[in-house]
Formats: structure tokens, C-alpha cells, sequence
């Protein structure tokens, strides 16, 4: 009799961590299906942009050997014969998926895709460090967008002597409690960044960019940092999806249309209430999200999932950082480490994200996360169905 087949979709922390936890099983095979054949860090890509980074490590360092790694891309899923196509061609089986297809840049304003260069992948990295490294050391760069990517991103460049606009629509860092916002925006400006607030982008256009108040910034390189989906797979593959394109599941991070398919990480909706895209999310639900799969291999009922949040770590430019706490459900509050230490904690906690999915692979099971006690009165409290999770609103910080 055949081994059960479980493939991954994504090779991500979530989907890493999630095909490491499934190994478990002694009598289950794995497919991690990824476009890359190396583990991006997502968490750099603002350094590689900028060049202090490469951003990617070895599947070897990350991955369990117990993992096949099949460098292609899934183009559809059919959910009711178990089966996907990938980009090649090429049709393969499962038992169990697991949907972990991570997030990229979105926009809807006009002309930024033509006009704007995007950061939530390498490939994209790749080729604003190119369109970066072919500008003049003087040319303006505007950044768009005043959450995390946004502040590392205008932080790098104007630590390097560019001159470096961000523009933050209503305000800096809407995630950031107030006193680390008065942080983050001290150093930006000791920085050189200069600080757009109150105004949002209306159009990017060839060489600058037009504010939705009429004021244009003269731009020889835009980056666009504001806004994140999930891929459309799910959609087109005839899958309950939110607005954001993430998989509809329930609190075991099953999806609602069907249960042999598992969500995590960005791509992953439970229960109209998605957690904060983010790396810090993705390494606590990817475990989970196999512990799942496990228990439903071994005819168990799976446990609700619930996970806690610590803060956000920021690094801004390569000396300097913020870490704002979080309670649990990931509200921000006034506790904060800044400057030097939050540097080293920021490098700390990129370093430690490796090690965590490499300990993973070598030790499946050791991968921990925090609870979130209140969750299941949230969940109760929208009691949503999957009609009404098509409006839930994205809250990346």
C-alpha cells in the first residue's frame, strides 16, 4: 500500500515549518513544491535591496531530508480528484495539501505597477536593487507606504546618502504605539528620510508621484511598500477565499470547502479573524498547520489552533531599531526597546528564524509558539460566516 502523499504549497517559513512538523509521521510522504530552489528571507529582502544581504539560504539548512523539494510552480489545484497541475505541466496527487502560498505586493492606484518598484519577493528585490544601483547616489527615491517594510526599507537607503521621501498615508507606523511611533519617526528624520504624512498616493507616474492632496514628489525611483494578498490560486481553483485571496478555513486552519486542505501562514484565514501577515505568525502557524495534517492521518480530531504575538521588531537603517511590544492578540502597548539593542534584537530575531526551521527539520516537533487566550472569545463574538469573511479587511501593520 502507498505511502499517504502530502504536498506543500510554498516553501515559505509557513510552509517550511509546516512540511518539517509533518515528519513526524514516519509513514507519509512530502512534496514542497516551490519557483525557488533556495529559502528566501523575506525579513531581508530590504537588505538585499539595499545590498547588505543576500537573503536567501540552502533548502538543506532549513529542510528536513525527509522533504522532496520540486523547484516548479502549482498553476491549479482541483480539490474534488486531489490532485494539482504544475506550471510544467506536470499532474500530481495527494492526500493532504497544505496551502502555503505566502503574500505579495498589492496596488490599485494607478499606474504603479508600470511606474513602481514592488519589495515582498526576490524577484522583485532583485530588480529594484538593479534599478536602484543604475540611479544617480543623488536621485530621489520615494517610499510608499509607513509600516514595517516601508521604515526599513527608506531607513537603509537614507542611512546609504540617498534622498529618501516616505510616504505614510494618515500616519507613521499605524500599527506602532504612540511612543514608539515618536521613536521611529526621531530616527527616520536623524536619518535624512523625509516624513509625508496625512496624504496618500493618487497616481505613480514616469519621474515623480502625484498625492491625493495635488502635491507631486519628484521621484527617479519608487518603491511600493503599502498593501499585501495572497496569490489568486485558491480563487481560480474554485476555493472560499477573503478579499485578500487567503484561504477561508476554520479554527483547525481547515478549509471550509474541503478537508483535506490545510491553510497557513499569510495565506490562511481562520474564522474571518487572519492573523497579522507576517514572519512572526507564519513560524507559529506553519507547526500547527501540520499538526493538523497529522492528526487527521492518524484519524484524530484536530485542535484549534491560537497563537501570540510578542511585538514588531524594526530595524531602521543597519545601527539603529525599535521593538514594540504586543499583547498577546497583538495589540500594540508603550513597552519598547530603540535604538543599538533593538538593532541587535532585530538581527537576533532574523538569525533565530533559521535556526528555528533548521531545528525543525533535524528535531520535528520542537517548534513552539505563545496562546492567545482571547482568541475563542473574538471567534465567538463575529461568529462569521464563510459569505461574511469576503469583507474582512487586511491587518498587516
Amino acid at each position: 500500500m502507498p505511502k499517504p502523499h502530502v504536498i506543500v504549497v510554498g516553501g515559505g517559513y509557513a510552509g517550511v515549518m509546516a512540511a518539517n512538523r509533518i515528519t513526524k509521521h514516519e509513514d507519509v510522504a512530502i512534496t514542497l513544491v516551490n519557483p525557488r530552489d533556495q529559502f528566501v528571507e523575506r525579513i531581508r529582502l530590504h537588505q538585499l535591496a539595499t545590498g547588505s544581504s543576500e537573503a536567501v539560504v540552502a533548502y538543506a539548512d532549513v529542510l528536513s531530508p525527509r522533504v522532496r523539494l520540486v523547484t516548479d510552480t502549482v498553476a491549479s489545484i482541483d480539490a474534488g480528484a486531489r490532485t494539482v497541475v504544475l506550471g510544467s505541466g506536470q499532474q500530481m496527487t495527494y492526500d493532504y495539501l497544505v496551502y502555503a502560498v505566502g503574500s505579495a505586493g498589492t496596488t490599485r492606484v494607478a499606474c504603479a505597477a508600470e511606474h513602481a518598484y514592488g519589495i515582498s519577493t526576490y524577484e522583485e528585490a532583485t530588480r529594484l536593487k538593479a534599478a536602484l544601483d543604475g540611479a544617480p547616489a543623488d536621485a530621489p527615491v520615494v517610499v510608499v507606504g509607513g509600516g514595517p517594510t516601508g521604515i526599513e526599507v527608506s531607513s537603509e537607503l537614507a542611512e546609504a546618502g540617498r534622498n529618501v521621501a516616505l510616504v505614510c498615508g494618515d500616519r507613521l507606523g499605524p500599527w506602532l504605539h504612540e511612543k514608539g511611533r515618536a521613536v521611529a519617526e526621531r530616527d527616520l528624520r536623524r536619518l535624512g528620510v523625509g516624513i509625508v504624512e496625512g496624504a496618500r498616493v493618487a497616481e505613480v507616474l514616469d519621474g515623480r508621484v502625484r498625492l491625493d492632496n495635488g502635491r507631486e514628489l519628484p521621484s527617479s525611483v519608487t518603491i511600493w511598500t503599502a498593501g499585501f494578498a495572497a496569490p489568486d490560486l485558491a480563487r481560480a481553483s474554485g476555493l472560499a477565499t477573503d478579499e485578500l485571496g487567503r484561504l477561508i478555513t476554520d479554527e483547525t486552519l481547515t478549509s471550509v470547502d474541503d478537508d483535506r486542505i490545510v491553510a497557513t501562514g499569510d495565506a490562511a484565514a481562520p474564522s474571518g479573524l487572519a492573523y497579522r501577515m507576517s514572519c512572526q505568525a507564519a513560524n507559529q502557524l506553519g507547526p500547527l498547520a501540520g499538526e493538523t495534517v497529522l492528526a487527521r492521518l492518524t484519524g484524530k480530531t484536530p485542535e484549534p489552533v491560537s497563537i501570540g504575538f510578542v511585538g514588531q521588531c524594526i530595524s531602521i537603517g543597519r545601527g539603529l531599531g525599535l521593538v514594540n511590544l504586543a499583547r498577546r492578540d497583538d495589540s500594540a502597548v508603550a513597552g519598547r526597546v530603540r535604538g543599538v539593542p533593538a538593532a541587535k534584537i532585530k538581527e537576533l530575531v532574523c538569525r533565530s528564524t533559521v535556526w528555528a526551521l533548521g531545528m525543525e527539520a533535524r528535531h520535528p516537533g520542537s517548534a513552539f509558539g505563545l496562546k492567545d487566550r482571547s482568541r475563542a472569545e473574538r471567534v465567538r463574538a463575529t461568529a462569521a460566516t464563510p459569505a461574511s469573511l469576503v469583507d474582512e479587511p487586511s491587518r498587516r501593520a
